[in-house]
């Protein structure tokens, strides 16, 4: 995810920046608190009945986890990492920007395409073969995962696309900061166009291709999800658009309209995944064929996730910002290492669930085990790594 080391500002009626004298600590948390997010799904998802648990240990409480997270944490994700573009942008140029961008994505994504995914899913061939036949199989013939590396690569398109927009269109940014800008004035009117947007990006690939459809280019390990494939760049090109409004005085103001109203985007957000539950259920014990549920319960399914989505998007940041003076020490001391332990956690996590595979523990048990090791692991690894001057550049 976006890990800009120095946040700066641009206002809507111009290009000029101003560096901040401190972090956002309140966009830091929510970064972190994101990134735990992903951490936990995938230490749930092992243990589900129907998502893609592999272990015959099951909870049902899991499924609801892995459900929750996976309907909103990605697009979460892109649009808290557009929303430092604009300042960067303007601050350093297209040119050194793309290749500032290009270190801190392309290189760990070819580090984790390479070396750490390769090691992570080997343990499903640890009994079959040595490391380095499986390695060259995966990557000359596939399948080659990309575990949570894919989000670099997807990012970083999007990175180098709005550096193209900067450059051949300097003003396009700077006229969606004025326009995201009116947000601080109507927040229930802006939040309801951002709605529409979600679920006009959401509902047509939704609907055309299902859920369960990724788009690979051969067997490269870059997939795209195709119900989502509008949804993401939609939610990056939201954050860059509130972002360019300003950080500090725009419609994320701490003090602003849309902060003072957190609560109304969290309470958004769960009456739309009590929808998403109500209609999973129905799915499961109401529709006569399973794999082909009618159109619709298929658009009201998608409403309800892309509006969770744009629910979640507002509702984390503004909650980090409303309490920013609550004391998270945990968190804070995680925040430095969160993007190293997004890097690395595949591979402690994999290799975890291995190793409490065969042993007929309760599922709550396994996912306690593997997620708290998978955090630790992960994050001493990543402490250890930042103590290379060249590796703490770039996580």
């Amino acid at each position: 995810m976006d890990t800009t080391s120095m946040h700066e500002r641009v206002t809507p009626n111009s290009q000029n920046t101003e560096a901040a004298r401190d972090r956002i600590v309140p966009l830091d948390r929510a970064r972190t608190f994101i990134t735990l997010s992903v951490v936990l799904y995938h230490s749930a998802i092992n243990y589900t009945h129907f998502g893609q648990g592999g272990d015959r240990m099951h909870w049902l409480g899991f499924d609801l986890v892995a459900l929750f997270n996976d309907s909103y944490f990605m697009s979460c994700m892109f649009f808290i990492s557009g929303l430092f573009v604009p300042a960067s942008l303007a601050g350093r140029g297209a040119s050194d920007y793309v290749g500032r961008r290009a270190l801190r994505l392309g290189v760990p994504y070819i580090v984790s395409i390479l070396v750490i995914m390769p090691i992570a899913y080997y343990r499903y061939y640890v009994a079959e073969d040595q490391f380095a036949a499986v390695w060259w199989r995966m990557i000359s013939e596939g399948p080659w995962p990309s575990g949570s590396a894919w989000f670099l690569g997807v990012l970083l398109g999007f990175d180098i696309l709005a550096a193209l927009v900067c450059v051949l269109a300097p003003q396009a940014i700077g006229a969606v900061g004025r326009w995201a800008g009116t947000l601080l004035h109507y927040p229930l009117t802006g939040f309801l166009i951002f709605l529409v947007i979600a679920n006009l990006a959401y509902l047509p690939p939704h609907l055309g291709f299902g859920d369960g459809f990724w788009f690979m280019p051969g067997h490269f390990p870059l997939p795209l999800q195709a119900s989502r494939v509008l949804l993401y760049p939609a939610f990056f090109v939201g954050g860059v658009a509130i972002g360019a409004a300003g950080l500090r005085a725009g419609p994320f103001a701490a003090d602003g309209a849309l902060v003072r109203r957190w609560w109304i985007w969290f309470g958004l957000s769960y009456g739309c995944y009590g929808a998403i539950l109500l209609l999973a259920y129905a799915h499961h014990n109401w529709i006569a064929d399973f794999d082909s549920p009618p159109l619709w319960w298929r658009a009201a399914y998608g409403v309800a996730v892309a509006s969770f989505c744009a629910s979640m998007v507002f509702g984390v940041p503004t909650f980090f910002l409303r309490w920013a003076k609550a004391p998270l020490t945990l968190m804070d001391r995680m925040q430095p290492s969160a993007y190293g332990i997004y890097l690395l956690h595949f591979l402690p996590l994999l290799w975890l669930q291995y190793l409490v595979y065969d042993p007929a523990w309760p599922a709550a048990v396994k996912f306690a085990i593997v997620l708290v090791g998978t955090l630790s692991v992960s994050w001493l690894a990543t402490a250890l790594l930042r103590r290379v001057p060249l590796v703490a550049r770039i996580v």
